[in-house]
Parts: C-alpha cells; structure tokens; sequence
C-alpha cells in the first residue's frame, strides 16, 4: 500500500511527534459544501449517494480539495447495519432517517441476522477501497461505525427521537431483549469495522450519539461495556501498520476515564467539557479528539482563531490532540469560515510542537 504523505493524525492518535496539531471536522463532507449540495441533486437522494461507491469518493474528497484537512472519513452514515439487518433505512426531507421496520420484541431481535459486511454492505467496502486508492497516501482515511446503543435508539424508535421512551421502556421492562440487541449489534460492529480496516481504513471511529443521554449506570451497563467489547474484538494491526481507534460519546465527559479504560487509542469529546480538564483526568493514556462549538464557525475569523487558540492553549505542550469540532459542521455555516478554522489549528499550533 501507498506510504502516507502525512501521516500526522495517525501520529497524534498514537502520541507520536507532530510538527503541527492535525484537524479535521465531523461531517466535513456534506451539506455546508455548495458542490455537495450539487451532486446529492444530481444524484437523487442521499442515500443514492452512500450507496455509489464513486459518487461516495468523490463526496469524501471535495472537502480536501477546499482545505488542506489532516485526514479524510469515509462517507457514510451511521445505520448501514441496521439497514443490512433488513430494517428498510429511508430519509424523509426535514426529519432524518426512519425505517419501515422496528425493534418492539424478543422474537424481532432473534429474527435479526448478522451482516456479512462483503454481502450486505459491499458498497461500503467498495466506497472505502476506491476512496483509498484515490487518496494516493495524502492523508489518513477513517472508518466508522455507530455505537450499539446509539444504533439501537434508531431501530427501536422507528428513527430519531427526543425522549428515547420506546428504548428506555425497553431497558427497563425488558433489560434482556435490550441487552440480545445490543450483543448483537456490537458482534455487527466488529465485523463491520474490521472490514472497513480490511478494505483500506487506516483509522476507525465509533459514535455513541446518545449515550449522554443515559445515567451513570445505564451508560456503563448498555452503552459502553459494548463499546469495550468493539475495541476488544478490533483488528489493531494491519498491513504492518497500528489501526487507532477513537471512541466519542457525545455528552460523555463525566466517564471519561471509563472509557479511556476501553483500550481505545482516543477519546473524542464533545464542546460541553473543558480540554485541559480532561487531559488532567486521562493523562497521557489515550489522545484526545475535540472540542470546538460547531456553531464558533458562525463567527468572525478574529474570534475563531481566539477559539482555536485557547482550546489549542488548553491542551498544552505535545503531542495527542487531533483538532475537532465538538460535533459535525453545521450545514449552513460558510464554507470560508472552516477554512479558516483549519488554517488557525495548522498555524497557531506550531509552538506546542517544538
């Protein structure tokens, strides 16, 4: 395989020397883009785009093109596995993803296969192997997933929810149908991940969208013990090369520290904790991913770089801090302004680096 040209975000994810701190956002390819906007028109819907091995590729690449970002993500969305299991994913304009099938019972869960991911999903793979060779070892290409729990939420609500009651009557009701659910789900993960890996991922990612929206308990009971097992069952090696892997809860930064004992390489984190706090608690266990307010990239460019440049500041001196958003790009927020947040990460970050 091609050597990578830049390398800094495998780097910072291993706490290896950088000479800049390495940035890239959560949904950096997508509906802020005018060209995105453009193509999804041209190609009929959005998942006419995530199932177009070709049409994927190019969606991953036009953000590169605009900015010089350290690591380009597959794109995707989180519930293919689902929508592999037979659940029927749709979007509605307006209200996101839904399926003509749910989660109500034991006998659904028993019924739902395992998907071979070179089956089921090969336009995946298909999506990653040609976004890979395309790349030509300019930077990093990461694969995903969802979490369990968080693809468990969409499956038993019937889509997104608000007050998550369908999934949280179901945990507390029926706790063992949840608990079957979510094995399942984490063994699909697995798979999943690993052939993403297989295809040509050089780093994976998991989203737990909605684990913040759990207790203490019933975080460490249905989110992340499955989330542990994922990084347990992971291909950490391949091709010679150590595969990272990060693991993000959003509004997880109370459990930080259980999640850094996953055995994940990183953490990511969302804008709701402050970065120096939380590298005081992980040490230097594990990186960290984040942590801008997506919506910082509204203001002028004199306050973005104030932003930067104090979450850069927060972090300190060395290396594990890949530079984020807290969450994905709004997608009516300009396109400059992320230009010039990744240029102010690239620019104000050097002396951290010396």
């Amino acid at each position: 395989m091609t050597e990578l040209k830049n390398d800094r975000y495998i780097r910072a994810l291993l706490k290896q020397p950088v000479d800049v701190t390495p940035v890239w956002m959560m949904r950096q390819a997508g509906r802020y883009l005018p060209e995105y906007r453009e193509l999804r028109k041209e190609a009929g819907s959005f998942m006419d785009l995530c199932t177009n091995p070709e049409l994927a590729c190019e969606v991953t690449l036009q953000p590169l093109r605009r900015f010089p970002l350290d690591a380009a993500i597959l794109f995707s969305d989180i519930l293919t596995i689902p929508d592999a299991m037979g659940l029927g994913l749709y979007f509605e304009q307006g209200e996101g993803p839904k399926f003509n099938k749910v989660i109500a019972s034991k006998d659904d869960v028993d019924n739902l296969p395992v998907p071979d991911p070179e089956l089921s999903l090969t336009y995946v793979m298909d999506a990653v192997r040609t976004i890979r060779k395309a790349l030509k070892g300019s930077v990093p290409l990461i694969g995903f997933s969802g979490s369990p729990w968080t693809l468990a939420t969409y499956m038993v609500e019937g889509g997104s929810s608000k007050a998550f009651t369908k999934i949280k009557k179901m945990m507390y009701a029926e706790p063992k149908t949840l608990h079957a659910l979510l094995d399942k789900l984490a063994d699909a993960v697995v798979l999943y991940l690993n052939a993403q890996i297989a295809a040509g991922a050089q780093a994976v990612m998991v989203f737990d969208t909605w684990g913040g929206v759990l207790c203490p308990r019933d975080y460490k009971l249905f989110s992340l013990q499955y989330m542990h097992k994922i990084v347990d069952g992971l291909k950490r090696t391949y091709d010679g090369k150590t595969i990272p892997v990060t693991l993000f809860t959003k509004n997880g930064g109370m459990w930080l520290e259980d999640i850094a004992k996953t055995g994940c390489d990183a953490l990511g984190l969302d804008w709701t904790i402050d970065i120096a706090d939380a590298r005081k608690r992980v040490g230097d266990n594990v990186a960290l991913q984040g942590n801008m307010d997506p919506s910082m990239l509204y203001a002028d460019k004199a306050r973005i770089e104030e932003e930067v440049s104090t979450i850069l500041a927060g972090f300190g001196d060395g290396s594990g801090h890949v530079f984020n958003l807290g969450h994905g790009i709004h997608l009516d927020v300009p396109h400059e302004n992320a230009g010039v947040f990744v240029n102010a990460v690239h620019q104000l970050s050097k002396q951290y680096h010396t």
